[in-house]
C-alpha cells in the first residue's frame, strides 16, 4: 500500500476551499483519527484512490452500490440518455416508467413523487403529514438519521452521532420543539407517549432498520406496535427507507417484515448512484401534494433524466431470479467471518446483518438502541477501522454507519476482508 501522499495534498487543499475540506462531514475520518482518502475511479467491489491504492469496498457509496460500481447496465442507460441531454425542467417517460416500477415493487404505494435526494424525501413526507393531520407533533427515534432538516436533527445519528453534535446551532427552538424523540425499540415508551400525546402527533418517521446508529435490527413487535397505534390515533406512519429500500429486499423492509406504512421515502438505489429521493405511499394522502391538493413540495432538477435512467437499470438487475439469495449468502459468509476473527483474538464484537447491511459494534452485549451503541469502544473500532484501510479494506469510519454489500463482492473478496480482521483484530487483541 502506497502512502496516500496524492489525497493529503488534496486534502490540504480542500480545507482552504470547503468546511472541514468534505462536503459530507463524516467523510472527513476525524473520529477514527485519519485523512480522508480522495478517490479516482471505481470497478465491481473496488475503489482506487488518488495515489492508485485499491481498496475492498463496503460503503458503496453510503448503500447505492448494490450492483457494484461501474455496472455496465447502469453506465448503458446513463450514457444512453445523456445523447438526449442532462436536465429539461419538464417531465419525460423516464420518471413515468420508474416511478411504476417503485409502486409496483412496494404494496403500501399507490403514488409517488421524485426528489433530489432522502433529505428531500424525509422532509416532504414530514410536511405532508402535518398538511394532512393538521397536527405539528412529529415521533422519531434516537439514533434514527432522516437528513438534515431542521425537524429531523433532534438526536440524529449518521455524520451527528459520529462528531458528537447533539443536535445543531440553527435549528430554532421552536421547531425543534414539534419534534419528539425516543430510544429505538422501546414499544413500551412509544405506548406511552402515544396514550399522552396521541391525539397530537402528526407522523411516526422511523427507520424500519437502523444503519445510522451503526446497523440495528427491530426488536420483534417494535415496528407492529408502530403501525397498530399510529393507526389507531390517526397519525402518519412513515418508513425511512432510504437505505433499506430495495436494499434489505425487493419491496424494502416493509415487505421483509409484511408491514404497511402509510407513507415511504425512498433514495440511494432507486437513483443508481446518481443523486435522487422519492416518498410516496396511499392515493389519498398524496393527493394532498401540489398541484392536486394543496401541500407545496417542488424540485427543479426532480426526476433527473439521468438518476431515473440509472434508477430504471438498477432495478431490471434486481428483478433477476435469485438476486437477493446470492446477496444474502455472501452477506452471511463474511458476518460469520469477522464473528470467528474476533472470538479467535478474544475481542467482544456484536456483528450482524440484514441482508445485505451489516453492523459492526465492540462490545459484549447486544446492540438494540443508541444508548446501546454509544456504550461501545468507539476507540477500538477507530483502531480497527485504520487497520483494515491500510489492509486494503475500506469501510465507513464511523461504528455508527452501516456497512453494504454488492453482487460484485465475491467469495474472494470476503474471505480477503476476513483474512484482514483476524490480523487486525489478533493485534488489537495481544494489545489489549
Amino acid at each position: 500500500m502506497k502512502a496516500a501522499t496524492k489525497s493529503r495534498q488534496l486534502y490540504q487543499h480542500a480545507l482552504k476551499l470547503i468546511p472541514g475540506g468534505v462536503n459530507s462531514p463524516v467523510r472527513a475520518c476525524k473520529s477514527v483519527g485519519a485523512d480522508p482518502l480522495f478517490i479516482q475511479k471505481a470497478e465491481g467491489a473496488v475503489i482506487v484512490d488518488a495515489d492508485a491504492n485499491r481498496y475492498i469496498d463496503y460503503i458503496g457509496s453510503w448503500g447505492p452500490m448494490i450492483l457494484g460500481h461501474n455496472h455496465p447496465a447502469v453506465l448503458k442507460a446513463i450514457t444512453r440518455v445523456l445523447a438526449r441531454g442532462t436536465s429539461f425542467g419538464a417531465p419525460t417517460d423516464l420518471e413515468v416508467e420508474l416511478a411504476d416500477m417503485v409502486v409496483r415493487a412496494v404494496p403500501a404505494l399507490d403514488m409517488v413523487r421524485m426528489v433530489n435526494s432522502g433529505t428531500e424525501a424525509a422532509m416532504s413526507a414530514i410536511r405532508l403529514a402535518r398538511g394532512v393531520t393538521r397536527r405539528d407533533l412529529v415521533v422519531k427515534f434516537d439514533g434514527c438519521y432522516h437528513g438534515h432538516a431542521d425537524t429531523l436533527l433532534v438526536a440524529a445519528g449518521s455524520g451527528v452521532a459520529t462528531l458528537g453534535i447533539p443536535g445543531s446551532p440553527g435549528v430554532p427552538r421552536s421547531i425543534a420543539g414539534h419534534t419528539l424523540s425516543l430510544p429505538y425499540n422501546d414499544s413500551a415508551g412509544f405506548e406511552k407517549l402515544m396514550r399522552e400525546k396521541g391525539d397530537r402527533i402528526a407522523g411516526v418517521i422511523v427507520e424500519p432498520v437502523a444503519g445510522n446508529m451503526g446497523l440495528v435490527a427491530p426488536a420483534p413487535g417494535f415496528l407492529e406496535t408502530l403501525r397498530t397505534l399510529t393507526a389507531k390515533h390517526g397519525a402518519i406512519l412513515i418508513f425511512d427507507e432510504v437505505m433499506t429500500g430495495f436494499r434489505v429486499a425487493y419491496g424494502g423492509a416493509q415487505a421483509l417484515y409484511r408491514i404497511a406504512p402509510d407513507l415511504s421515502c425512498f433514495g440511494k438505489i432507486i437513483g443508481g448512484g446518481l443523486p435522487v429521493g422519492a416518498y410516496g405511499g396511499r392515493q389519498e394522502i398524496m393527493a394532498h401534494i401540489a398541484p392536486q391538493g394543496p401541500v407545496y413540495q417542488a424540485g427543479t432538477l426532480s426526476g433527473n433524466p439521468l438518476a431515473m435512467a440509472a434508477g430504471i437499470a438498477t432495478l431490471k438487475q434486481l428483478q433477476k431470479k435469485g438476486f437477493y439469495q446470492k446477496l444474502e449468502k455472501k452477506s452471511a459468509r463474511l458476518v460469520s467471518g469477522l464473528a470467528q476473527a474476533a472470538a479467535q483474538a478474544g475481542i467482544p464484537v456484536q456483528v450482524d446483518h440484514v441482508g445485505s447491511m451489516l453492523g459492526l459494534f465492540f462490545c459484549a452485549a447486544p446492540v438494540r438502541s443508541f444508548e446501546d451503541a454509544k456504550t461501545c469502544d468507539l476507540k477500538r473500532f477507530a483502531t480497527f477501522y485504520r487497520g483494515m484501510r491500510a489492509a486494503g479494506v475500506y469501510i465507513a469510519p464511523s461504528q455508527f454507519e452501516a456497512l453494504f454489500l454488492s453482487a460484485a463482492h465475491t467469495n474472494a473478496h470476503i474471505d480477503t476482508t476476513v483474512a484482514a480482521a483476524e490480523k487486525v483484530l489478533g493485534r488489537l487483541g495481544q494489545a489489549s
